[in-house]
């Protein structure tokens, strides 16, 4: 298998590392920007796109800065080998044009927000629909912890997250939190939204934002920010008759006090678990599961709607 990976930061490394544990005899390439750029083992840098075609890509990981995304994926459909995309596909929403030249094309897609393999969220997802005698009458979602702390090594400040022109803020850069709420519930009627950047972080991108998702029943109350030193992740269901109080950190739901599901798998473990779906549908040609067009519509909803 030949990969090519577009982006060697903290995240693309993260997905090569994962891809060695799953397919150690895969050959991986990196597309670089820039000419003698840090060599890493096992891979192979190519600085001209020309080569590509030589090489017969099996698929390509795009992880370079969210704003560079659209160029990335304009460059590379022309191969029509399937695309693993991070999150998001993009930081703004001109690339409707894009995502209808790729679906027209037939080429597979995923956009990778890995909450939709933690074991807790994939637990409520095949509950939701089985509980016909429940009246969902409202949800809570927060998602806080501290930018600095993210990568230790780096100053923060000139990370993609602290800058808006390279598609940073907390609103798109956790759009996790959207995108499982899409997973669950669809498309909302409406979407309200408030953006700020007036923590102490002294940053020029958004550290702080609040969405409210109305849905036929329910609404949605989301908080997101990247200042709170005591990380937490958190949703709460709040039913007719109960509430669930699921914490993803700790990968476990509690109602009444009484835990109703727990499991040891922790967040980073379903960077794996992604991957080998991403491989095996990619293998069965099946193309129905976050595609660039669900991660358009989670896009829209992030940034306008």
């Amino acid at each position: 298998m030949k990969i090519l990976v577009v982006g060697l930061g903290s995240i693309g490394k993260k997905h090569v590392k994962t891809i060695r544990s799953l397919q150690p005899q895969a050959e991986i390439f990196a597309l670089r920007s820039i000419r003698n750029s840090k060599m890493y083992p096992g891979i192979t840098n190519i600085y001209n796109p020309d080569e590509i075609e030589s090489i017969v890509i099996d698929f390509a990981i795009i992880a370079n800065p969210t704003s560079e995304h659209k160029k990335t994926i304009e460059q590379l459909i022309q191969y029509g080998f399937p695309l693993f995309i991070e999150k998001p596909i993009h930081s703004s929403l001109d690339i409707e044009d894009l995502v209808n030249s790729v679906k027209n094309k037939g080429i597979h897609t995923y956009v990778a927000c890995n909450l939709r393999f933690l074991n807790c969220i994939k637990f409520i997802n095949e509950k939701l629909p089985l509980m016909q005698n429940k009246k969902l009458n409202e949800v809570n979602v927060y998602c806080g912890s501290y930018l600095p702390d993210w990568r230790p090594s780096i100053d923060f400040r000139n990370t993609y997250s602290a800058n808006p022109e390279l598609g940073g803020g907390v609103h798109i850069d956790l759009i996790h939190e959207l995108d499982y709420l899409y997973w669950l519930f669809g498309i909302p009627k409406s979407v309200t939204r408030k953006l700020k950047n007036q923590s102490s972080l002294a940053i020029s991108a958004f550290d702080f934002a609040n969405y409210i998702l109305d849905y036929d029943g329910f609404c949605v109350n989301i908080v997101l920010n990247y200042y709170r030193r005591d990380s937490k992740r958190s949703l709460e269901l709040v039913f007719n008759d109960e509430t669930w109080e699921i914490d993803l950190l700790k990968n476990q739901i509690i109602c009444n006090s009484r835990t109703i599901f727990s499991s040891e798998q922790r967040i980073a473990d379903t960077y794996q678990t992604q991957m080998a779906y991403f491989i095996d549908s990619m293998n069965e040609k099946n193309n129905t599961f976050n595609t660039i067009s669900d991660a358009y519509n989670v896009l829209k909803i992030c940034l306008d709607q």
